[in-house]
């Protein structure tokens, strides 16, 4: 069952929505913007609507695989779904083992294991958006902040300890994110980014 749930997660967190609402309008995502498949990217480029389709779609597979696996195994299999589901959006084999940075995914994780943390990862993610513009800067103070607001709310430790792990490997994906913002060139919300040679250090999500 783990070994299976493992698998449906991976598969699940691989789908690559970005990509996909892309092609669906005519293009590769990937040659534009940032080059990245998640959200920020398909609204910077495609508009808002079609940025909240593919959040709802990355979120929804990150549900899913917390939901399959608690199905299947229990609580650890919450783990191995959700853990494996947020390294597919990352790895996607349907992109050559490329893909985002696992934010919304992860949100629709903790849906799954606490509905009150995401609230409060949601409203942080917001006014840190609203006051600095910076996606990136938010998405690693939520990374940050999901194991300790899951403690606080009596999350069982396993679910804790999974998503500190999780939290650790989404912080060092946006190391070159975090250097723009030291030295004050990360791109803003509302900037338009020039396409990059790869998509390895791009902010979106």
């Amino acid at each position: 069952m783990w070994i299976l749930t493992a698998v449906i997660g991976y598969l699940l967190g691989s789908i690559p929505f970005g990509y996909v609402v892309g092609k669906a309008k005519g293009i590769d995502i990937r040659q534009h913007g940032s080059g990245n498949v998640g959200f920020t990217n398909v609204w910077r480029t495609l508009g808002i609507q079609y940025g909240l389709i593919v959040l709802l779609g990355d979120g929804w597979k990150g549900w899913m695989s917390a939901f399959f696996g608690y199905m299947l195994a229990g609580e650890s299999g919450v783990l191995i779904g959700s853990f494996m589901a947020v390294m597919g959006h990352m790895f996607s084999c349907f992109l050559k083992f490329k893909g985002g940075k696992g934010i919304a995914t992860g949100g629709g994780v903790l849906l799954f294991m606490s509905p009150i943390t995401l609230a409060i990862l949601l409203t942080e993610v917001a006014l840190v958006c609203l006051i600095t513009r910076y996606m990136s800067l938010a998405s690693i103070l939520a990374a940050w902040l999901a194991p300790i607001l899951l403690y606080y709310f009596g999350a069982p430790n396993s679910y804790v300890i999974g998503i500190g792990v999780a939290a650790m490997v989404v912080i060092i994906r946006h190391i070159p994110n975090i250097k723009r913002l030291m030295n004050g060139t990360e791109n803003k919300l509302g900037h338009k980014k020039k396409p990059e040679a790869s998509a390895e250090g791009s902010t979106e999500q």
